[in-house]
Parts: C-alpha cells; sequence; structure tokens
C-alpha cells in the first residue's frame, strides 16, 4: 500500500500569488497612486474581457451580434487606396454607406445582383422611386417581392464612392439594406483575405 505524502511546495506558485494580490491592496490602501492605478487597471482588464465574450458569443447569439454591431467589433477603415471591412462576429460583411447626408449600416452581398433599400431608408434619403411599366420582380429568403426602382445619386463607402447607382426599393426587405454586384462591379477591385473585405476604386476619394 502506497501513502500519499503532502507536498507544500506544490501550491507554492498559488500561494505567492495570494500573497502578491493582498501585498498590492494593501498597498494600495496606503498609497492613493498605486490604488487608482490598480482601479484602472482592473477596469480595463474588465472593458477588455466583456469585449472578448461578447465577440465569441456573437457567433452563436443574434442578441450579442448586434451589441457587438454597436461596439463596432465589424470595423471598416481606408487604408491607403483601399478600405478594408473586417469580418463581423455573425460572418457577414457590414457597411456604413453614406447616401446623400445620411449614414445606413448595409450587408455586402455578392449574391445580390442589384443594391437593395428598404423604403424606410429610400424616404429617409430623400430618394423617391418611379412607377415602371412593369414592375421589377426580385426572389428573397421570404419568396419573391415586387419592388420599385430608383436611382442614388452618390454612394459613398470609406474611400469608395459611386454615382448614379441604380437601387431597387421595397418594403418587403423589411429594415434590410443591401450592397450588390451592381455597386462592386464598379471597383478596380474586391477580394476577401483573412476574414477581411478588401475595396479597392479606381479613384480613391478623401474619406469624409
Amino acid at each position: 500500500m502506497v501513502n500519499a505524502i503532502p507536498n507544500p511546495g506544490g501550491h507554492l506558485p498559488l500561494y505567492l500569488l495570494i500573497a502578491g494580490v493582498v501585498a498590492v491592496m494593501l498597498l494600495a490602501r496606503r498609497v492613493p497612486f498605486i490604488g487608482r492605478l490598480l482601479s484602472f487597471a482592473m477596469t480595463a482588464g474588465s472593458i477588455v474581457l466583456v469585449l472578448v465574450i461578447l465577440s465569441e458569443r456573437a457567433q452563436f447569439d443574434p442578441m450579442f451580434a448586434r451589441m457587438a454591431q454597436r461596439f463596432q467589433l465589424g470595423q471598416q477603415q481606408a487604408v491607403g487606396r483601399e478600405t478594408h471591412v473586417r469580418m463581423s462576429p455573425d460572418g457577414h460583411f457590414w457597411v456604413r454607406v453614406k447616401i446623400g447626408d445620411m449614414e445606413k449600416r448595409m450587408l455586402v452581398d455578392s449574391g445580390a445582383t442589384v443594391t437593395a433599400l428598404s423604403a424606410d431608408t429610400a424616404a429617409a434619403a430623400g430618394i423617391e422611386p418611379g412607377d415602371a411599366v412593369m414592375p421589377v420582380m426580385m426572389q428573397t429568403a421570404n419568396g419573391t417581392v415586387e419592388a420599385k426602382t430608383a436611382t442614388v445619386a452618390e454612394m459613398r463607402i470609406g474611400n469608395v464612392v459611386a454615382r448614379d447607382v441604380p437601387v431597387v426599393v421595397s418594403p418587403a426587405f423589411g429594415d434590410m439594406n443591401v450592397v450588390g454586384m451592381n455597386f462592386l462591379s464598379r471597383l478596380k477591385s474586391w477580394r476577401v483575405e483573412d476574414g477581411v473585405l478588401i475595396l479597392q476604386p479606381h479613384h480613391p476619394q478623401g474619406v469624409s
């Protein structure tokens, strides 16, 4: 029969860590500067932890995905002559699009032939769809819907600017707005590398 012999040295690092934390807390009570520094470090650590948890959970929970968007975890920025858009936690690329003086969050969908705006977005941007002789029928995830056509004078994504962009407008789109291939095809190039959508215009514009 073999008897286990306690080994106090095995827990020595843990004891040292606890002793160190206690010593820092006692020192923080005596030295105000140390206390403020410790408080700042704990606050910063908590924020980082929350953002990490938020980013991970957003891949599986739509509510966390919306929260991640509010923190701009799917960041968009102009890099040299390109605009880079990091993939959002929900696995899609969302861009901030300026339509006139209004900015709107839109989904980039290379499978969509044409750029699509919700009725509310079009109204807010002052875009009035025309009455075509033949209505446009769009195939969506919810089936076939009827849409009207319009033209956006200027659409801007970072340093990418496109003018006189044909769009379709329908209340059936709900609150969804989509950047389609008729916008992407105007670029010099676009590609995805390591989870980043890279948009390269022919003539980069200043970011406003």
